[in-house]
């Protein structure tokens, strides 16, 4: 056994969730046992139906929620509060509307502790070279309301890059956005995140969607979780070839892995939205 294997970037043992709520003392578990361990380098997506707890999870992960049981390790140390080190995206953009997208993007580097060992010049250079990066260059001056939604988007993944974490925590972070632009931006996070160089030299990605076949198009490895509690059902290795922007969708293969994922949450998805669960499956007849 290799010693990524043995250590892993993330590892979540036994993880559970309760909330008590507030009035009447109720106690709800949110999710239930979790295990799993992460590689350095790894792009994990996490599916399910609604309210199954994946941005609880990713939450617990990011150090802004405790878990009521279990342990969650990074890099063998457990978590045990937010840190520069995990670095959050969240679907609504949070921009600071006073700031310019330079000032946006370079705000951790010039208040936080991601720019504690770098003078002015370097703080620049930084703030420069990750608003190339995401394509915004010209646009530096910009207030986030004279932005479009996905350049937004940009600005807040060229935030997140900037105050250079080993882990991006990623919550539905394109579900805003339009068809069009959601499938540019699937294509420049792989860019991004560094799909044809070495695993070592990714960040380690954890991204929750809705979207399976998003899902499928981003990541190595998918959790499918199941809900009340929330709990992993079953981990899909994706076994697309990289690079995939570009090709992915018409491999035959990737038709079968997003029905193999839509089978397992198809049932609950239904019945989370109220909706006929004898719709989701074909009748014997369809299927002779």
């Amino acid at each position: 056994m290799s010693d990524n294997a043995q250590s892993p970037k993330l590892r979540l043992t036994g993880v559970t969730k309760s909330f008590v709520a507030p009035r009447t003392g109720q106690r709800t578990l949110a999710v239930a046992e979790m295990n799993l361990d992460i590689q350095t380098g790894e792009f994990i997506c996490i599916v399910g139906p609604s309210g199954c707890g994946k941005s609880t999870v990713l939450n617990m992960i990011a150090g802004l929620d405790v878990p009521s049981g279990g342990v969650i390790e990074k890099d063998g140390h457990p978590v045990r509060g937010p840190g520069a080190d995990r670095g959050v995206m969240f679907q609504d953009y949070a921009l600071m509307p006073w700031q310019t997208v330079e000032g946006n993007v370079g705000f951790g580097l010039r208040h936080g502790t991601p720019g504690e060992n770098l003078n002015k010049e370097q703080r620049n250079q930084r703030i420069a070279h990750f608003i190339d990066l995401v394509g915004l260059r010209g646009s530096e001056h910009k207030y986030p309301h004279q932005l479009s939604g996905g350049m937004r988007q940009r600005v807040a993944l060229a935030r997140l890059l900037a105050n250079g974490p080993d882990i991006l925590l990623l919550d539905e972070p394109l579900g805003a956005l339009d068809a069009q632009t959601r499938l540019i931006l699937q294509a420049e996070l792989l860019r991004i995140w560094g799909e044809t160089s070495p695993v070592t030299e990714r960040k380690t990605a954890i991204f929750i969607t809705h979207d399976i076949e998003e899902a499928v198009l981003l990541a190595d490895r998918v959790v499918v979780m199941s809900s009340h509690p929330g709990r992993v059902r079953e981990v899909v290795t994706i076994d697309l070839p990289r690079p995939r922007a570009g090709t992915a969708r018409t491999n035959p293969r990737f038709g079968v892995l997003v029905e193999q994922i839509w089978s397992l949450i198809r049932d609950e998805a239904y019945r989370a939205i109220g909706g006929d669960e004898s719709l989701a499956k074909p009748t014997e007849e369809a299927t002779a």
